[in-house]
């Protein structure tokens, strides 16, 4: 369409918008449209002609309903925190935000069960859930700010995700608007179904191109009583990545096992975390249950383990405040890496726990090749480490760009992936006919366009 048609469909669809549910609801001032541009990763910023609020799926399905016979592009947005683009308006059109619809609509503990609008924040959900002794497992590092809709678009991960899994393990059915206005329900409340397709899983991490969330069922689980967290010091990654092999093949299951590389650690060392200075690299790792004492004692155990593969200190938190700030380590090391270079560039990947030390070998080789200084943290239980690289100017970005190339071999050489939970969106959409290959990036296509024959929804994210 072009853009003085584009410009008269937009017209037409704020007036109708406005006259259905209300001013308020939809927005053309600049500031507005410039908020809602761009996400927390590297894409280029888009601006939208519109922003329209639903308040209820009867909203989305009469906002999509004429976006389609309007022929414009739509892009969901939720918190906007994703890391890939995918709430990038590439296309312009409506930016459709779901933030107001934030209500958890049932919670059950007799069927274990959560009913959640897309707008949710996660951190929310996970304190409700705990004031009825109940359990929602994923955490990503945004879960204060980051919606349910986003994390299912995405199948979000986070540190409890080696020992609970991610978004999707726990999303038992869904409610969705698809870009023709039909409102389709997937899956079930119930803890078991297998009757039909798998649809429900097909929407999740479909990074909002197939259908818009409108209603999500989770499931819940019962609360840990207690927990109990350790730091544990080495000399190197390659002493920190076989103590991880070795803790596993302890017989224990940590719900967190995070790893910093000596970078990270060189960020983030000082007052409230002062760590020794011959530390090369550091795990901080959980374990959780029903007794304290019992968990103590695990961690006093795998201390021991841990001293065969060259520990150097461990710290075992004794209550809550200790517990803070052994996690302060992780916490800080997103913000503390700029400390040492200007700029950075985030990506994240996922290899098999077994090759982690080669990877983050390869990473710091492939740094020194391009001039970049490296980090490399992240979610050692599962392999998913976040690598960045840190560089001074603008100018440097060619090689930053070439980096990230070299990344994306290294992860699908080692049989990773691409990306382990922050999506394909718009920043790694070129790497993904690498991964899945000729023939599945054609059914990728297929099936999009069964669900949006226009292109129409969150369009030019995961493929072009």
């Amino acid at each position: 369409m072009s853009s003085t048609r584009l410009t008269g469909a937009l017209a037409k669809l704020a007036a109708k918008l406005a006259a259905d549910f209300g001013s308020d609801s939809v927005s053309l001032c600049p500031d507005t449209l410039r908020a809602f541009a761009a996400d927390e990763s590297h894409g280029l910023p888009s601006l939208p002609g519109l922003v329209f609020w639903a308040s209820s799926t009867a909203h989305i399905e009469r906002a999509l309903s004429l976006c389609s016979a309007l022929e414009i592009p739509v892009t969901p947005s939720g918190a906007r925190t994703g890391k890939s683009g995918g709430a990038i308006p590439t296309h312009g059109g409506l930016a459709l935000s779901l933030e107001r619809m934030n209500r958890i609509l049932d919670l059950s503990p007799g069927d274990m069960v959560a009913v959640c609008e897309p707008g949710v924040i996660t951190a929310d959900l996970i304190r409700a859930a705990q004031s009825r002794s109940l359990f929602y497992p994923p955490d990503p590092a945004s879960l204060e700010e980051c919606t349910l809709g986003g994390n299912v678009a995405e199948n979000a991960g986070g540190p409890r995700a080696f020992k609970y899994g991610v978004t999707g393990d726990y999303v038992l059915g869904l409610e969705v608007v698809l870009m023709s206005g039909e409102r389709l329900r997937t899956g079930h409340r119930s803890i078991k179904g297998v009757a039909g397709y798998d649809l429900t899983s097909l929407f999740v991490g479909s990074e909002g191109t197939l259908g818009v969330v409108s209603e999500i069922t989770l499931k819940l689980l019962p609360l840990p009583r207690e927990v109990a967290t350790a730091l544990f010091a080495f000399p190197s990654v390659a002493h920190a990545a076989r103590a991880v092999s070795a803790i596993l093949d302890s017989g224990f299951l940590p719900r967190t096992l995070e790893l910093l590389d000596d970078t990270a650690i060189r960020a983030v060392n000082g007052p409230g975390v002062d760590l020794p200075p011959n530390t090369g690299a550091a795990l901080i790792l959980e374990l959780d249950g029903d007794e304290r004492q019992s968990l103590q004692n695990g961690l006093t155990r795998l201390a021991r383990t841990c001293e065969l593969h060259g520990l150097c200190e461990s710290r075992i938190a004794t209550d809550e405040g200790d517990r803070q700030r052994l996690w302060q380590a992780r916490q800080r090391v997103a913000r503390a890496l700029k400390e040492l270079k200007p700029l950075k560039f985030s990506e994240d990947i996922a290899v098999p726990r077994s090759r982690i030390e080669q990877a983050i070998e390869r990473v710091k080789a492939l740094g020194a090749q391009c001039d970049l200084l490296t980090a490399t943290y992240g979610h050692a239980g599962d392999g998913n480490l976040h690598v960045n690289f840190l560089y001074d100017r603008e100018e440097q970005i060619p090689r930053v760009e070439r980096a990230v190339e070299g990344l994306m071999d290294i992860a699908l050489e080692l049989c990773g992936t691409i990306t382990g939970e922050h999506g394909v969106g718009v920043t790694k959409k070129r790497f993904l006919p690498k991964e899945i290959g000729d023939q599945s990036l054609h059914l990728h296509r297929q099936l999009k366009k069964i669900f949006d024959p226009k292109g129409l929804l969150n369009p030019a994210k995961i493929f072009e």
